[in-house]
């Protein structure tokens, strides 16, 4: 008798644990606040970034070049929207230079 009533014991602890990992888990994943989102344009893609559901910035073409083209490929699009996204993240403006499109090697 003493013997099952210790394995119960034992076992019901086993299951509050188990059950309070998960919550702990669920309750300190991080849920990002700021996502990306690559779109088609006519001639390439486009990027988007938003902050809980709403968009702060579309971006059709590719910044800072005098011409008016949207980006080759879906992952320029997006190495680019990144580059923005942990800018907003570190409170510093979004904006994007010449030099570093080169660095993400995008096609310009």
């Amino acid at each position: 008798m003493i013997i099952k009533n210790k394995q119960f014991f034992w076992s019901s602890i086993q299951k509050s644990l188990i059950v309070f990992a998960i919550l702990l888990f669920t309750a300190c994943a991080k849920k990002e606040i700021l996502t990306t989102a690559s779109f088609q344009t006519d001639s390439g893609w486009g990027y988007t970034i938003a902050y809980k559901e709403k968009v702060l910035i579309k971006q059709s073409v590719i910044p800072v070049i005098s011409d008016t083209k949207s980006f080759e490929t879906e992952t320029d699009a997006l190495k680019v929207a990144y580059l923005v996204k942990q800018k907003l993240k570190q409170n510093l403006s979004p904006t994007v230079t010449k030099n570093e499109l080169i660095l993400l090697k995008i096609k310009l």
